[in-house]
């Protein structure tokens, strides 16, 4: 979708756009999403960042999604002016003013870090936000140094974009999300986050996210979808990946198959074609009950339009592969 046909629909009289789920966790889907919540949340975003009219934000993200959307409806609602490039994997190269207000996924970051005036633009931004996918401990760890204000975002399609962001730049950098004020959190009896945000979401909204509570923030721990019962233990799948992806060196990811003795058995896909040496950092870094029990080298990693790991396509691409082998 191009800025002009979003716009289109902006203003064509109607209380609704379209919008699709990320698709993180199977087809995306469409759905409806309320102007005037979509409105709430600019300007709740726009408050808690403390961005004035005029101020410059920067369009980068694709408009077929809520975090393209939503940058536009900000500029709109809030009176920033909108600068937009051709979403894709630098957006900051071509760029040659200031920005004071972006959101980038995690690969554009990372990108952006390589090169050093990219790495300069990304640096001037005032506020930048970062989201649909998880940020590692390396990235998070460079992004600490930057002397503006570099967010982490939680939220999705449903919550119209984010609902919290945590600081991951200067002394206030945190694991912990801080909902806006305007929004309410608590877990159900799994201990999955719950959240009540009314200017954006009509329901109260009971998320797949197990999260640990604290003072009214919250850290998110994984998916209870992506809990693997092996052997009579739980196994949560983005631990095994956060600590394999210091030395790992190409894209990976980790899945599950069903397996006779233990019930669930962990599935490591990577595009290393060296699986002796994946598996010795496995060996390595992963307690002995956390280790995969099958290695396959694919091709490419499946990943939603957003970036995020496919992970039910993972699941399907390692069923397919272990039957076949």
């Amino acid at each position: 979708m191009s800025l002009a046909e979003f716009l289109a629909e902006w203003n064509n009289g109607s209380d609704c756009v379209l919008v699709h789920t990320s698709g993180s966790t199977g087809q995306p889907k469409p759905m409806l999403a309320e102007k005037r919540r979509m409105e709430a949340s600019a300007r709740i975003t726009c408050q808690f960042l403390g961005l004035r009219e005029g101020d410059t934000a920067l369009l980068c993200l694709p408009l077929d999604f809520i975090a393209g959307k939503m940058m536009v409806v900000r500029a709109l609602t809030c009176r920033l002016r909108l600068v937009s490039v051709e979403p894709g994997g630098h957006p900051l190269a071509s760029l040659t003013e200031p920005v004071d207000f972006a959101a980038m996924v995690p690969l554009q970051v990372y990108n952006a870090l390589q090169h050093p005036v990219e790495r300069e633009r990304l640096r001037q931004i005032r506020h930048l936000i970062i989201g649909g996918g998880a940020i590692d401990d390396g990235l998070a760890q460079e992004l600490r140094t930057f002397p503006n204000a570099v967010w982490s975002t939680y939220g999705m399609t449903e919550t119209l974009s984010h609902i919290a962001l945590r600081r991951l730049s200067g002394p206030e950098a945190t694991e912990w999300y801080t909902p806006f004020p305007t929004v309410a959190v608590s877990l159900n009896d799994e201990g999955c986050l719950v959240i009540s945000a009314p200017q954006v979401c009509a329901d109260t909204l009971v998320t797949n996210d197990l999260a640990e509570l604290l003072d009214g923030r919250f850290r998110i721990l994984g998916r209870r979808d992506n809990v693997v019962c092996s052997g009579g233990l739980k196994i949560q799948i983005e631990e095994v990946e956060r600590l394999l992806l210091p030395c790992l060196r190409a894209p990976f990811c980790v899945t599950k198959r069903p397996d006779t003795r233990l019930g669930e058995a962990l599935v490591l896909l990577t595009e290393d074609a060296d699986i002796g040496l994946v598996a010795a950092c496995c060996e390595r870094v992963l307690p002995a009950y956390w280790r995969p029990r099958h290695y396959l080298t694919v091709p490419a990693i499946p990943h939603t339009p957003t970036g995020k790991v496919a992970r039910q396509e993972a699941q399907r691409l390692a069923a397919s592969l272990l039957f076949t082998n």
